[in-house]
């Protein structure tokens, strides 16, 4: 039985493909914006020594900062223009959720169609330039504390080092939005998921690459390198397997009388995915717990005890650390796919254009099933989620693997290639009856 990685390869006819003009300039666009990302993120802020940053980074890239890293594609690692990425975007998307949840004007915003979306899209962006700002200025300061045997990171510290760096990391970041936007619109797939994409898969050589090298200077056994590769294989599938399935409630509509026809009596279905929160869990689990770490490593060992403790506590690889990030991520998944899926809101939804799911009663009823179903599948997702990042960590800690091999990288990975192929396939189906459409027209001419 062929697997479902298979299944959405074998989705693309590669003879259609050549035949989509629309696809292939799409195809070549992203292509090149994802080109120009790349670039971006080799061209270096001004006023840092880069043996000096090297230095300091490679004994703090442990904690939050390494996440980070991995996430911008080694941006911030080389210290660049592109250093923060696309993640106060992020950010600030999921902070406008939240707030469309909680406040009665944003949510009216919401119900407002097109216009109310364009609206909070503005909002989005005006908050993404906010914490890109603070983000900026923070990591200004950070800079102008880092030395190495003596020497500092910045070459001239001040105002101006400040200013120029939050210039420039804030229009990097906000360029990387403009193109992620450009990549959706004009490309294939989602434009900020295929960045986030672009920056792990860049980097899965190098840190295969250093793998190898561990095993061949015997830090690592060749037995245990054929172990990780398996198991990579292994949580892809398990990865691919869980991020397509789904509950499907079948709805049905009730006939109604058109002059002398009866129309509708047709059934349809709702689907409810087992991970509807995504990838957001395992990044804000593990944002949060790396933070004592990244605290620690900044302050250079002399912060405050309590938090010397704490981050002792939260090592990787300790059981109090995992227990913390299975419970973060658990959380994290209920809170997210509340905010993400109101059954009030569907229930009415479906009242109001005449659904109904069979046996349920309309209303109050039918957003009580839908709470209960999706909890149900909410524990189901919560548990894969601990369970793909959980054994992927262990490793990492155990033998000081790279970020790239954990749980939350491959997920993001398998996640995009599974949502990018979907509408390349879409394009080609929109593209097939765009030719049987033409070929009707032109019978009926002749006829």
């Amino acid at each position: 039985m062929a697997s479902a990685a298979e299944q959405l390869a074998a989705n693309i006819n590669f003879g259609a493909l050549a035949k989509a003009t629309e696809l292939k300039k799409r195809l070549w666009f992203t292509l090149g914006a994802l080109v120009v990302y790349r670039l971006g993120t080799y061209i270096p802020l001004p006023g840092i020594d880069p043996q000096i940053f090297h230095d300091v980074f490679s004994r703090q890239g442990g904690g939050i900062l390494g996440m980070f890293d991995m996430f911008s594609g080694g941006a911030l690692g080389r210290m660049t223009i592109f250093a923060l990425n696309i993640m106060p975007y992020i950010s600030a998307s999921i902070i406008i959720q939240l707030l469309t949840a909680t406040s009665p004007t944003l949510e009216a915003l919401k119900k407002e169609g097109e216009s109310g979306r364009k609206k909070l899209n503005q909002y989005t962006r005006y908050l993404t330039v906010l914490l890109a700002a603070v983000q900026a200025y923070g990591l200004s300061i950070g800079l102008e504390g880092m030395n190495s045997q003596g020497a500092a990171a910045v070459i001239d510290p001040g105002y101006f080092f400040r200013l120029s760096t939050v210039i420039s990391l804030v229009g990097g970041t906000m360029f990387l939005m403009w193109l992620g936007e450009q990549i959706t619109a004009r490309g294939v797939g989602n434009g900020i998921s295929l960045i986030i994409f672009a920056g792990i898969v860049a980097n899965l050589p190098h840190a295969l690459a250093g793998t190898l090298e561990m095993g061949r200077t015997g830090a690592l056994s060749t037995l245990f390198i054929i172990f990780l590769m398996i198991m990579s294989v292994g949580v892809v599938t398990f990865i691919v397997f869980f991020e397509r399935a789904q509950r499907r409630l079948i709805v049905q509509y009730p006939k109604r009388q058109m002059g002398n026809r009866m129309m509708g009596g047709e059934s349809s279905h709702l689907p409810l995915k087992l991970n509807t929160s995504g990838v957001i869990p395992p990044i804000f689990a593990s944002s949060l717990l790396l933070l004592p770490l990244t605290a620690v490593g900044f302050a250079g060992g002399q912060g405050p005890e309590w938090l010397q403790i704490l981050s002792g506590f939260v090592s990787h690889g300790s059981i109090l650390y995992m227990v913390c990030y299975a419970g973060l991520i658990v959380f994290f998944a209920f809170f997210y796919t509340a905010i993400v899926f109101n059954p009030v809101e569907t229930a009415d939804n479906l009242k109001k254009y005449g659904g109904f799911i069979p046996g349920i009663r309309p209303g109050k009823n039918t957003a009580d099933y839908l709470d209960f179903v999706l909890t149900r599948l909410t524990v189901v997702g919560a548990g894969y989620l601990a369970a793909v990042c959980l054994l992927p960590e262990f490793l990492i800690s155990r033998q000081s693997l790279p970020f790239y091999f954990g749980g939350t990288s491959l997920l993001i990975v398998v996640s995009v290639t599974m949502d990018t192929v979907a509408q390349i396939h879409s394009h080609l189906l929109a593209h097939q009856y765009e030719g049987l459409i033409k070929k009707s027209k032109l019978r009926g001419r002749r006829g």
